[in-house]
């Protein structure tokens, strides 16, 4: 059994719902990423979202295009991402790391390298934003021969039709993006949310994981109660951001803000 079903299973036997959390690998410097994982695991998240850094993420909104611009002035790539999942195995076997990004990156790497080296290093599963499930059934069968999961997104405008589609291409969990716009804006409708969330199970057994406009414990209580995943980036983010001068500053805000927000769940 993958870590992500494991994970999905273990939680929803207790009633509970994931918090995952989204940061850049590299971001604010890549000496500092697996001590960042390790302190989101150890204050309460179950998943973590490693993003790879990209120079046109057009999904995202200015927090992250930041956040993928510091990581890129230290030349952070999908190979010290892929190094950095490889450092934090040595000490945690247990939470399932997700790669979060765009095409490019890995299409300049290479599908079939990708995969190998991804699953050696303990990679659980990949979500290529701007990968359209018609165009990866070659790269989701490689993916498959690694037992890594491919990760596609849900839109509030997807057809019911569409998500037909999408979740027979897809495993591990579905990606919901809660609003309409990039991450970290837009105004969070709860029940727009649960409305379409039940609209997708009418398709699929997968977890759904909802993200995009989640950025407080509020929101992420009201969303948790709704769905099997919360995904958390912008607010985790920010913290980097005003802190990345000063580690021990950033990873104790940091520490705090997860485990309110797992606390909330």
């Amino acid at each position: 059994m993958s870590r992500l079903k494991a994970c999905f299973e273990a939680l929803a036997s207790q009633g509970k719902t994931a918090l995952i959390p989204f940061v850049t690998a590299g971001d604010p410097h890549p000496d500092q990423t697996v001590d960042i994982m390790h302190t989101l695991v150890a204050s309460g998240s179950d998943v973590i979202e490693l993003g790879i850094p990209f120079s046109d993420p057009m999904a995202d909104g200015p927090v992250i295009q930041l956040a993928d611009e510091r990581a890129l002035e230290h030349n952070t790539s999908l190979t010290d991402a892929l190094a950095m999942v490889k450092r934090f195995r040595e000490t945690d076997q247990k939470t399932p790391v997700v790669l979060m990004g765009y095409l490019n990156p890995v299409e300049v790497y290479g599908y079939e390298r990708f995969a190998v080296d991804a699953g050696e290093v303990g990679v659980d599963g990949i979500l290529t934003v701007d990968l359209p499930p018609e165009a990866s059934v070659e790269f989701v069968g490689q993916l498959k021969d690694q037992n890594i999961d491919a990760i596609f997104l849900i839109a509030p405008t997807t057809t019911e039709a569409r998500v037909k589609k999408i979740v027979t291409a897809g495993s591990g969990y579905l990606y919901y993006v809660s609003v309409k716009g990039v991450t970290g804006s837009g105004s969070l409708d709860v029940s727009a949310v649960k409305e379409k969330l039940e609209t997708i199970r009418n398709s699929t057994d997968l977890p759904i994981a909802v993200g995009f406009g989640i950025k407080d414990p509020e929101s992420a209580k009201a969303v948790g109660a709704i769905a099997d995943g919360v995904v958390v980036g912008s607010a985790l983010v920010n913290i980097i951001a005003n802190n990345q001068h000063d580690k021990a500053a950033l990873l104790t805000q940091l520490g705090e803000v997860t485990r309110s927000l797992s606390d909330a769940i």
